[in-house]
């Protein structure tokens, strides 16, 4: 037999067959081998423990891995309904085991218990499994090996902002000198916070899986969900939830940086934050789903960093920060070792007007689903209300746009719409709440701004709508405006856009997100959220079987969990961009929304 410590098994290169676990305060990314390979600590914004994902440059490690000696494959999947993955690794002597990961979430004293926790349970299936337990956090993004500690049954490693502790009942010199062991009974690692855990390290275990199962079950039991592609619709659902940060509301991107958008591309961006557009579509995609509790908490986060003139950034930190100033790290190679690898995003200086119509569409539904305990009230609209008056004065002004262009303004389509719906929506509210002055305010608003963007946004040599007032050229976010109610999707003028969009964007099954050269160049994959658009768009201009086909060859391109990036590749299609993509899953629900089969022909 092979001695395990004499080598390091040979890892495929990186890629995003990954599985995500999380409890709304962190989260991890876990590869098919069930190794650790990305994690910020002690929260999405933080500094990545485990990092392996992006290369380190100076040292091994940034990973916390179940090594199998002999490895010959595996399989991996998410215990039904829940964010637990299970990781079955088989080696060439019919040797198995198995590995259970998740992060602790259950209601407990009123409140939810999620600590910054990663349970890791592993068991043998058959055979004499040989395994080595490697723990190998790095600090100060991949740059150095942090202090180390430890004590009769725990390892500490001293991080910069978090001090990771390790209990287990594998023997700490096994885990400190990685030494190799036949795996004959189950064993425990919780990875957490530094404090000790005064019982059993199996019984804890066992005891937060059972109640951390039970709490996502019960979350997705109550979820209205599709009568088709169900499975789809959940597991995405979960990846939105594990992407909130509770703490202040704040809904991230991805939970990842610098994973480009195509193979050695400088679209390379620290996601980690939370936008505030990217984060309105998440509050909607979960309010179809009746998951409102995501709308309340992302509502006390907009109102914490609400200023009183209703001037709002881009995005901010999950912190409630503004300031991301955004830099290389040296100390990472990069995914593949494709940099550089970005910390900040320089985003948060530009100008995107279409925020304050994305907050108030986010918060419409507060006044009129009388499910929630707290409804918005008048006091709650006051509040919004600058957020119109900003969209109002804003919404013919050039922008940066919703594709956060680096080196052009132009006032974008998209914005007007989203500037015009802020407006909608205020009217909407303040005559749900019988404020009628302030109603027949907003209407007039929103009608004056609609008719110029119409005017303004149509282009009549082309036959369609168009990126920019006086512009030529198409994106996809034209897509949207039905979607919005800013038209009709029966309207001809809507119908030609789509079209359009079609014959030009559209390559094989995916589409561009726009196809003119930017401030790097010629876009090269195809923006996932954008295919998702397009099949929303076809279903509602009537093109309905179309669009149905197009979903269902999407749905192959997910990664074996079901979990999607940002960025597809036209013609092998690899994932590419950040990941877990908020928005990429955002897309699949609104379109399995769309497309599915009522419930009443199935019953």
């Amino acid at each position: 037999m092979t001695d395990a410590s004499s080598e390091s098994p040979s890892f495929e290169p990186s890629s995003l067959d990954l599985g995500v676990v999380g409890n709304g305060s962190f989260g991890a990314l876990i590869d098919r081998r069930g190794r650790v390979v990305w994690s910020c600590l002690p929260a999405f914004d933080g500094d990545p423990a485990f990092c392996a994902l992006l290369s380190p440059r100076g040292h091994d490690g940034g990973d916390c891995a179940i090594e199998l000696e002999d490895h010959a494959g595996g399989e991996q999947h998410y215990l039904k309904n829940t964010a637990i993955l299970r990781t079955v690794l088989h080696d060439r002597h019919g040797g198995a085991i198995e590995i259970i990961d998740f992060a602790p979430r259950w209601r407990q004293h009123d409140r939810f218990y999620r600590p910054v926790s990663l349970i890791r349970q592993v068991r043998p299936l058959s055979g004499n499994p040989r395994i080595r337990v490697r723990v190998r956090p790095l600090a100060d993004w991949g740059a150095r090996r942090p202090d180390t500690t430890w004590g009769s049954n725990h390892v500490r490693w001293l991080l910069p902002d978090f001090t990771l502790r390790l209990t287990s009942d594998v023997p700490v010199r096994f885990i400190r000198e990685e030494t190799p062991f036949v795996l004959s009974h189950p064993v425990h690692l919780v990875l957490g916070v530094d404090e000790p855990l005064a019982r059993s390290v199996a019984g804890y275990a066992h005891e937060a899986q059972e109640r951390t199962a039970g709490y996502w079950r019960e979350w997705v039991r109550y979820l209205s969900v599709p009568l088709e592609w169900q499975e789809a619709v959940i597991r995405s659902a979960i990846t939105l939830k594990l992407c909130q940060y509770e703490d202040s509301g704040a809904i991230i991107a991805a939970m990842t940086t610098s994973i480009p958008e195509a193979p050695h591309t400088p679209r390379n961006w620290d996601y980690r934050y939370c936008w505030l557009r990217d984060a309105a579509f998440v509050v909607r995609a979960l309010n179809r789903l009746g998951a409102t509790r995501s709308m309340e908490e992302f509502l006390r986060y907009i109102f914490n960093i609400a200023t009183s003139d209703g001037t709002l950034q881009p995005l901010y930190g999950i912190g409630f920060e503004e300031h991301l100033h955004e830099y290389e790290v040296e100390s990472l190679a990069g995914y593949r070792g494709m940099g550089p690898v970005r910390r900040g995003n320089l985003a948060w200086v530009q100008k995107q007007h279409d925020v304050y119509g994305s907050v108030v569409l986010a918060s419409t539904q507060l006044f009129f689903d009388q499910r929630l305990v707290d409804p918005g009230d008048a006091d709650t609209f006051r509040r919004l209300e600058p957020l119109g008056e900003r969209a109002f004065a804003l919404f013919d002004v050039p922008d940066a746009g919703l594709w956060e262009f680096r080196g052009r303004t132009e006032v974008h389509t998209y914005t007007a719409a989203m500037c015009w719906a802020a407006c909608d929506r205020l009217a909407k509210i303040a005559a749900r709440l019988q404020l009628d002055d302030r109603a027949a305010r907003w209407r007039q608003r929103a009608d004056g701004v609609r008719q110029r963007v119409l005017a303004e946004s149509w282009n009549p040599e082309r036959g369609h709508f168009t990126d920019a007032f006086g512009g030529h050229r198409l994106d996809a976010s034209l897509l949207l405006l039905a979607d919005i109610g800013f038209i009709d999707a029966d309207d001809p003028r809507f119908v030609a856009t789509v079209e359009a969009i079609g014959r030009e964007l559209r390559r094989g099954d995916a589409l561009f997100r726009y196809i003119a050269p930017d401030d790097f160049g010629t876009p090269e994959t195809s923006f996932t959220l954008c295919t998702f658009w397009y099949i929303d768009a076809l279903a509602a201009i009537g093109r309905h079987e179309e669009a149905r086909g197009l979903f269902e060859r999407i749905l192959q391109r997910r990664n074996h969990l079901g979990l999607l990036s940002e960025d597809l590749d036209f013609e092998d299609g690899t994932l590419w961009g950040n990941f877990p993509q908020t928005y990429s899953h955002v897309g699949l629900i609104i379109a399995a929304m769309r497309l599915s089969r009522s419930w009443q022909e199935a019953s």
